[in-house]
């Protein structure tokens, strides 16, 4: 593994890898000094063929987004096998559920053995801190993360839905609470947070399903397994 700072980096090229993330992207242009407090605490890493990037069990805080290459998730099976059982490619986030619940990785992530090298982008957000706590990330980032959370989480989950109508879990996350008060305060952070959270516990639920499906039976589950 090669780690590089971001201030190493032209910030033309820092720009165009982060366009294409939206959370990034809107706090960019709603504060300038909070982007660049989020890129203190993010790094590039260069990865090689075979390389592991994330471990089954282990807890941090760090929240990755593939830029090159192609990733493999695996699980081991019954009998202690590695099973493939996903892949991440460029433009996908990884890790960010993890990081949400403050949960171990629940599967093990590395480069593909037909890929020469994955660049991978992640950020420390233990600089996020507790809740309410504003000392480096503000409450208008705080709450632009949470609403990009809720959004990516809900359409994940109807993805899941559109595809598995007859699941007992299909539509259990139409039954949480969506926030309608006034919007840009603690009220508004306090529900999105909630909101996020329970979004994240559902689709663990929903990756423990296949991911136990597909390594009892050996196959590769469309869905994405959360790590």
């Amino acid at each position: 593994m090669n780690a590089r700072d971001i201030a190493a980096l032209p910030s033309d090229t820092i720009e165009k890898l982060l366009r294409a993330i939206p959370f990034y992207k809107a706090v960019k242009k709603q504060n300038e000094g909070q982007y660049q407090e989020l890129l203190q605490y993010s790094r590039i890493f260069q990865f090689g063929c075979n390389e592991q990037i994330l471990t089954r069990g282990q807890m941090d805080s760090w929240s990755y987004f593939l830029v090159k290459g192609q990733l493999v998730v695996s699980l081991p099976d019954q009998f202690g096998r590695q099973l493939h059982v996903n892949y991440v490619t460029p433009g996908e986030v990884f890790g960010d559920l993890s990081v949400l619940l403050k949960s171990p990785r629940t599967a093990d992530v590395s480069v593909d053995e037909n890929c020469r090298e994955a660049l991978v982008f992640g950020t420390d957000f233990s600089m996020f801190g507790q809740l309410l706590n504003f000392n480096i990330v503000s409450l208008e980032t705080k709450l632009t993360y949470y609403r990009h959370m809720v959004q990516s989480l809900r359409w994940k989950l109807e993805m899941y839905r559109s595809k598995y109508r007859d699941n007992a879990l299909a539509d259990k996350h139409r039954a949480i609470k969506i926030y309608s008060g006034a919007k840009g305060g603690l009220d508004e952070l306090h529900a999105l947070h909630q909101q996020s959270t329970d979004f994240a516990k559902l689709l663990v639920e929903w990756n423990r399903a296949f991911g136990s499906l597909s390594v009892a039976e050996g196959k590769v589950p469309e869905p994405n397994i959360a790590i």
